[in-house]
């Protein structure tokens, strides 16, 4: 990767770590705080309110990202883009709030949740970080975000005491948000020119916004459906509750693995843009590697430490949470693949059609697979189903590029991979048996872990990690005093 990239990745990969990390630091404290009927009415409310935001958002972060990503050399193009992009996103979330005030904010039991989410919803209006993914500048958005969430974290220790504060609980977590969003407002007029808007311009940009906001909503519906239906189905909120935390691992470690998506996605528009495919190409190779190495032992390493986990982080309430996490943690692999695949080549590359044809089929997998294993499995059929749409969109996808990039080479990178995350696993699996169901036993399983998996990618000579210990050494090097 070039050092453009992989700055931007780092401020990417730092943000989007703290913004699973943080509720992770949260999530035991909200967990005996809120108990899991509190933790399933805040997963409930706010996945159905999920659904009026992405009609509000409409294709705009995948769509914006791109078209401003194709204008970044040129500040006059890229202002007038930006506001005929945001206009059209202030008429749709007009129509959403009004919408969802007759359907949610009217409701007896759970309207007062609904009300309050108004805070998220009204952050979603003012979600600028499209632009600049666009413009390749992650360190403005980073910094920032940071700094808003780290006051969040404060707010819910100094003020969540007890079951009863779950409205003031959404109250921090969509004024944060919304806090967060306005901030980089501030930084626009330095990118921004002074343009004229005149709605025959703005308004070519709402037939490709629809086409990218029909994969997007499918991917976003089938990222929150579980919640929704298994609400709707056994109506217990406990339930959703083991289930929402039971995610809050995974998504964390999606983060780690998916923060390059958007800044390769930037860089693919460019050169798509500039007509460089075997760059692209080149780059696309060394994603697959890099998501290889990472969400291997991610991913089986949390099969191995979820029942030492979950007893401590989560509490006497959440035991269900094991399986769920064991089997979710292929939604890793899954959702690697298809974040290279799907958001770092077809979309940036105007593929869009073939994307929203494998998303379509993963949500439709996903509805099939809910309505059948839920009833009987409840959380369990949830997440077997969500496996089983992430899985079928990855496959379909790989089918989609493979004369852009052969299966072979996609695939080659994993063996070592594979091989050393599946003697990580052995030897963490191992430890489970005799390790304490405590913070002390689950670190012992991660740093074991991490050496067994690292030892043995450094034995067989994989790429990455080479070239990682070929880093650490240089900068060993400088750091070491001149004789």
């Amino acid at each position: 990767m070039s050092g453009k990239i992989k700055k931007n990745y780092l401020y990417n990969l730092a943000y989007q770590i703290l913004v699973v990390l943080l509720p992770l630091i949260t999530t035991p404290y909200i967990s005996h705080v809120l108990g899991s009927n509190g933790v399933g009415i805040f997963g409930f409310t706010y996945s159905v309110l999920s659904y009026f935001i992405l009609v509000s958002m409409l294709g705009v972060m995948l769509y914006g990202r791109r078209e401003i990503a194709y204008r970044q050399n040129d500040a006059i193009a890229r202002s007038k883009a930006f506001w005929e992009i945001n206009i059209i996103r202030w008429v749709t979330t007009f129509v959403a709030a009004i919408i969802y005030y007759f359907v949610c904010m009217t409701s007896d039991d759970l309207g007062i949740y609904y009300k309050i989410f108004t805070l998220e919803f009204i952050a979603g209006v003012f979600d600028i970080s499209w632009y600049f993914q666009g413009i390749e500048q992650f360190k403005t958005l980073a910094i920032r975000n940071i700094i808003i969430k780290l006051i969040f974290v404060a707010l819910i220790f100094i003020f969540i005491k007890t079951p009863d504060d779950l409205g003031l609980y959404i109250a921090f977590f969509g004024g944060s948000a919304l806090l967060s969003n306005l901030s980089v407002w501030l930084l626009l007029p330095k990118t921004l020119k002074k343009v004229k808007i005149t709605f025959k311009e703005t308004k070519k940009h709402i037939k490709p916004i629809l086409v990218l906001f029909l994969p997007q909503a499918m991917a976003e519906i089938y990222a929150i459906l579980d919640k929704t239906m298994l609400g709707i189905l056994i109506k217990d909120m406990d339930e959703v509750g083991i289930y929402e935390q039971s995610q809050k691992l995974e998504k964390f470690s999606l983060s780690v693995v998916t923060a390059l998506s958007p800044v390769m996605a930037s860089r693919v528009a460019n050169l798509y843009s500039e007509e460089k495919g075997g760059e692209i190409k080149e780059k696309l190779k060394k994603s697959f590697h890099f998501i290889w190495a990472l969400s291997t032992p991610i991913a089986l390493g949390i099969v191995g430490i979820a029942s030492t986990l979950v007893p401590w982080f989560l509490g006497p309430d959440f035991l269900g949470a094991i399986p769920i996490m064991q089997i979710g943690a292929l939604l890793i692999f899954a959702i690697a693949l298809s974040n290279v695949t799907g958001h770092q080549y077809l979309v940036p590359t105007k593929k869009q059609n073939l994307f929203t044809l494998s998303i379509t089929i993963g949500m439709l997998t996903n509805i099939i697979g809910n309505l059948i294993l839920i009833p009987p499995l409840h959380a369990v059929g949830a997440i077997i189903s969500s496996v089983s749409a992430e899985c079928a969109v990855a496959i379909v996808q790989l089918h989609f590029i493979k004369k852009a990039i052969p299966i072979r080479e996609i695939f080659k990178p994993a063996v070592k991979s594979l091989i050393s995350g599946g003697i990580m696993c052995g030897v963490v699996l191992l430890l489970s048996l005799v390790v304490p169901k405590t913070v002390s036993g689950t670190f012992v399983q991660i740093v074991v872990g991490g050496i067994v998996y690292v030892a043995t990618m450094t034995i067989l000579k994989d790429e990455i990690v080479l070239e990682t210990w070929g880093t650490i050494g240089k900068m060993l090097k400088k750091l070491s005093p001149k004789k």
